[in-house]
């Protein structure tokens, strides 16, 4: 049951992160169904590989499986970034709101716990990777809450909040490196390790979600360090 439900809100939130981001990007519309449709294929091509076992934990030898797509997913956004300079403005132009409130479905670390509790996952990373979503996730909502009512927050208060929400990322990731069973460098060794996350609907969130949510720390640190206060924390440009 617990993976039934996780499947529909991987699924879902996936499909919103998709929508909102290219949604909202300034482009043409022929750009736009462009970014989504190759969204749309690289999801499909990374849980099509991690379905048919191609990414199993003997597959690729002592290398994590979640670490290709992971990796994979990083080079295609921050290789976007960098070398395309339309998708870098039409990226830079996202609405703060919108960058910020994404974060609020990182409510769902929740899940972490849950699957700690049915012993799917070992900590510490499951309650880090779960208490550090769930913090930001909590945090993110007067933030956005006061971007969408034009009370733009200190941009001190933004810099925080996106610090933590990106160290969070980067400290489950970590962890659940040497968490991983069958790796030469695996130091938590008690329990399952990252099992769970190596697997159909789980493996979606170190595949794409996680480093998708990197970019968008990235890209809130550079509108808030790129420009003045009112452009980089009002609600609906950029």
């Amino acid at each position: 049951m617990l993976d039934f439900i996780g499947a529909i809100f991987v699924a879902t939130l996936l499909a919103a992160v998709i929508g909102t981001l290219a949604g909202l990007m300034p482009v043409r519309p022929v750009a736009r169904i462009g970014l989504f449709a190759a969204a749309v294929v690289w999801m499909v091509a990374v849980s099509t590989t991690i379905g048919f076992g191609w990414l199993t934990p003997e597959a690729p030898g002592p290398v994590p499986t979640s670490l290709i797509p992971f990796a994979g997913t990083l080079v295609l956004l921050f290789g976007g970034g960098l070398l395309v300079p339309s998708f870098r403005t039409a990226v830079a132009a996202l609405p703060m709101a919108a960058l910020v409130g994404l974060n609020v479905a990182r409510l769902g670390g929740v899940f972490f716990l849950l699957l700690e509790a049915q012993g799917r996952l070992s900590a510490p990373f499951a309650s880090s990777a779960g208490w550090g979503d769930i913090l930001t996730g909590a945090l993110a909502i007067p933030l956005t809450a006061a971007l969408l009512l034009g009370h733009a927050p200190r941009r001190s208060w933004l810099a925080l909040w996106n610090g933590f929400g990106a160290l969070d990322l980067l400290v489950a990731v970590t962890i659940g490196l040497f968490s991983a069973a069958g790796t030469p460098f695996r130091f938590f060794e008690d329990g399952p390790g990252i099992a769970a996350m190596t697997a159909l609907p789980w493996a979606m969130v170190p595949s794409v979600l996680v480093p998708t949510l990197l970019f968008i720390h990235f890209t809130v640190a550079v509108k808030l360090g790129g420009a003045p206060r009112a452009a980089a924390t009002r609600p609906m440009h950029a």
